[in-house]
């Protein structure tokens, strides 16, 4: 790190502070069981994408990039930010690599989402793969969100939803992200996905939960609705309930709290 990169990340920080909203924290914080309250400044997403997006290429940006690990969940979320609105595929991807090993919390996770995924899906999908053969949660639940959101559309192959039901995980965000996904599924491949459900391919508590997330979504017509209720399984299990709160937080990212 040369002399001047310490004072750009000061400065950085900073303007992370003066953007704070106590309010917006104490708010942050409910919803944020895996990050510790003294690193949650509170500054509200908005702000934070505006200024990912004044900082883009710049010295800071890059010194910032390389400055891991962060000090502060907005940070974070400024990283994911900036990975989000790189145009370049190789150093996203690179930037990306380097930046996974340090998610903590379902909230980033969810707010990485690279624009520039969508004009490289051939090379993506392997990437893909691997993140979900990852040990670390939130890896896999970045791959299950970027194949939810690239590859239930156009690009779609029934192969993929094996992918999601052979995943054995007893964390509260890698189960809730394979319901969601199952959820979209069914609102988006309902013929191919829902052979899963009757099969009893998942556990019984990400069965449920992926029924409730379709029941709840506008995009299901109310005949499959009824159907899906009849498939309603007791759990065997239920999740950590010190790990599940609401994920409807995520603002403006990829939404957990809602399939519509």
């Amino acid at each position: 790190m040369s002399q001047k990169e310490p004072s750009l990340l000061t400065h950085l920080q900073t303007e992370l502070f003066r953007m704070q909203d106590p309010g917006y924290r104490a708010f942050q914080c409910k919803l944020l069981p895996t990050v510790p309250p003294e690193t949650v400044i509170g500054v509200r997403t908005p702000a934070l994408r505006a200024y990912a997006k004044e900082l883009g290429n710049t010295e800071a940006a890059a010194a910032f990039l390389e400055a891991l690990p962060h000090a502060y969940f907005d940070e974070n979320q400024l990283h994911a930010f900036l990975l989000s609105q790189m145009p370049d595929y190789p150093r996203c991807l690179a930037e990306l690599e380097r930046f996974l090993p340090y998610l903590d919390n379902w909230a980033t996770c969810d707010q990485l989402s690279p624009r520039v995924f969508r004009k490289h899906r051939p090379e993506l999908l392997e990437r893909i793969r691997t993140w979900l053969a990852s040990d670390a949660p939130y890896t896999v639940r970045f791959g299950l969100g970027m194949l939810m959101e690239h590859f239930l559309d156009g690009d779609f192959r029934p192969e993929y939803l094996d992918w999601a039901a052979s995943l054995r995980w007893e964390d509260y965000y890698v189960k809730m992200m394979v319901a969601w996904y199952f959820a979209t599924a069914l609102a988006k491949q309902y013929e191919s996905a829902l052979p899963c459900l009757e099969q009893g391919r998942l556990d019984a508590w990400t069965h449920c939960k992926a029924i409730q997330k379709a029941v709840e979504s506008r995009r299901i017509p109310p005949e499959r609705k009824a159907y899906l209720k009849t498939l309603k399984r007791k759990p065997t299990r239920r999740a950590d309930p010190q790990s599940a709160p609401s994920e409807s937080g995520n603002s403006k990212g990829r939404n957990t709290g809602s399939i519509r």
